[in-house]
């Protein structure tokens, strides 16, 4: 087939145009954490080497929490700091898409389902996802909150998981009531 040189060069305009747009999204894609399956803040996510205080409003993962899970946890904090812990917020509120992607994590991490669910909630039914629960570090806060934080309310929810954190205000009077071994007990993240 014979091509004339107009039409050569229509071919390598559309080429060019393509490979625009190719590198284009591409650079799109390297530049947004969320386009290459990363989270953000604005997903509720913390990096690991970040020490977020229960004080930092700056960070969704606090601001979107429960307004009284967070006046509570601030009041322990401010407690637990008189004895020389501070507390650090490892995962607070968590957007449904990050929720979503750490059970297919832990999916892949457990071999199952069933499995990852005693680690991790779906997204329609995780505490994080409502900003009904926070996780507590490092281990000594965490440890702190387990023996003094019914005085304000916050109860350790699952035995498996010692950072776990949600509010119980009847903790105040009652004590916290006994963990669930795990999630898979709890009737909130039942289907």
């Amino acid at each position: 087939m014979t091509t004339t040189p107009q039409f050569r060069n229509r071919i390598t305009a559309v080429s060019a145009v393509a490979l625009l747009g190719v590198l284009g999204t591409a650079a799109a894609v390297a530049a947004s954490p969320a386009l290459r399956g990363e989270y953000t803040a604005a997903d509720g996510a913390i990096a690991d080497d970040r020490e977020v205080s229960v004080f930092d409003d700056a960070e969704p993962a606090i601001a979107k929490l429960d307004e009284d899970l967070r006046d509570a946890l601030r009041a322990a904090a401010a407690e637990a700091a008189a004895d020389g812990l501070p507390f650090h917020v490892t995962s607070g509120w968590r957007s449904p898409a990050y929720q979503d992607r750490l059970l297919s994590e832990a999916i892949t991490a457990h071999g199952s389902r069933q499995e990852a669910a005693r680690w991790v909630a779906t997204a329609e039914s995780s505490a994080h996802v409502s900003g009904d629960a926070v996780d507590i570090g490092p281990y000594d806060a965490a440890d702190w909150l387990i023996r003094h934080g019914d005085e304000h309310g916050l109860c350790q929810i699952y035995a498996n998981e010692p950072w776990h954190f949600e509010l119980r205000p009847l903790a105040t009077s009652e004590g916290c009531p006994q963990p669930y071994a795990d999630p898979t007990e709890d009737p909130r993240t039942q289907p």
